[in-house]
């Protein structure tokens, strides 16, 4: 089972993270973890910083010639914006007020600068690695923009279709006309000192059916995804596949074609019963508007309780985009310890014979699934 810990405030000396239980062999690609940070980072709507932080990384342990050992691997980002700040009005939307009267503190910095989404730019680097080795067993994950600020998109797209093209958008939008209609409602929440939400979909293709359980709650696929990408900062909803009003139009039929199972339709966006069910995953993340402004709003000061206001520092307008890049990373790393789970290995050739076994059994009593 994966797992995995990170270290670190937003404007600290770096951030650090630790991912223990990948097994050895695995070619870990330091330019593709450098893409994926570059992903996150580099969208329209994000704030000045973004351009600041290049996000150089180090790989401290756990990687030897480019191929993983086995032992835990340590990951450190360096941050270039290291300050000391100090503030006593909580803003709302964040955890500033909770975390002070939860630790007894008065400076909302001691809160904010760890509850701060920069934390993600380490799960980004961490789940990179599991994307990698999950890529020797043809599981793939994508993420697009579908709507923001009501803007949305026209009609749904194939995942072939994100994977080509998703780059070309500033805001990984795959329609040309609903991008500028985005861009328009940023800019005009910019110009307000606004920020604006939306939601963002990550597919997952090529999952074999049977990751996760229908035995016990917390064994379900669901219990075991839902969590954890509720955990990215601003994401307050998720929808998994398409829910339909009635059952009759919800249900995915079921049907056989040359000894092969077939499902023409995927509502149940490849979960069923707890369990991958053979296709594609589908995820739909709603996205709140950043609550930092680019003004201040009431609050109160902590160490006098008298009226007071916020304090305005540098935001994004709109992190849509980067919340489906995180989320790709967050579904890796729980992806890859169900995955794991169920063909457990040391190595990258044991855990693949164990995969190659299952297939062939999978295959022998037709239960191979196509769209």
């Amino acid at each position: 089972m994966l797992r995995y810990l990170t270290a670190g405030e937003s404007h600290g000396k770096a951030l650090v993270g630790i991912l223990e239980g990948m097994i050895a062999g695995v070619k870990v690609d330091e330019e593709n973890i450098a893409r994926e940070l570059r992903c996150r980072r580099n969208h329209y709507g994000r704030s000045s910083r973004m351009v600041l932080e290049d996000e150089k990384f180090e790989i401290l342990s756990g990687v030897r010639n480019g191929l993983t050992t086995g032992a835990p691997i340590a990951v450190v980002i360096q941050n270039r914006d290291i300050k000391e700040l100090e503030d006593f009005s909580p803003r709302p939307g964040h955890a500033d007020l909770a975390g002070c009267i939860k630790y007894g503190f008065k400076n909302i910095h001691l809160v904010a600068e760890r509850a701060s989404a920069r934390e993600t730019a380490l799960r980004v680097a961490l789940g990179a690695i599991v994307k990698s080795f999950l890529q020797e067993f043809k599981i793939k994950f994508v993420s697009h923009t579908v709507e923001i600020g009501g803007i949305k998109n026209r009609k749904p797209h194939s995942f072939e279709e994100i994977e080509k093209h998703r780059f070309d958008s500033p805001l990984f939008c795959l329609e040309k006309d609903t991008e500028k209609e985005m861009m328009a409602v940023i800019q005009q929440a910019a110009s307000k000192g606004d920020s604006v939400g939306g939601t963002t979909e990550i597919k997952v293709k090529g999952l074999p059916a049977g990751l996760g359980s229908f035995v016990h709650y917390d064994r379900r696929f669901e219990f075991r995804i839902g969590g954890a990408l509720l955990s990215i900062p601003a994401v307050k909803g998720i929808e998994i596949g398409e829910v339909k009003t009635f059952g009759s139009e919800n249900n995915d039929p079921i049907q056989v074609e040359k000894g092969k199972i077939k499902r023409p339709k995927n509502d149940a966006g490849g979960l069923e019963g707890g369990m991958s069910n053979g296709q594609e995953l589908v995820v739909k993340l709603k996205v709140k508007p950043v609550p930092s402004l680019m003004y201040p709003v009431d609050s109160v000061n902590l160490k006098t309780l008298t009226t007071a206001k916020t304090p305005v520092l540098r935001a994004d307008v709109c992190v849509v985009p980067a919340a489906g890049i995180v989320a790709e990373s967050v579904l890796a790393l729980e992806i890859g310890s169900l995955f794991l789970e169920k063909f457990g290995g040391d190595s990258l050739a044991e855990v693949k014979r164990n995969w190659l076994s299952y297939l062939k059994e999978t295959e022998a009593v037709n239960w191979r699934i196509e769209e």
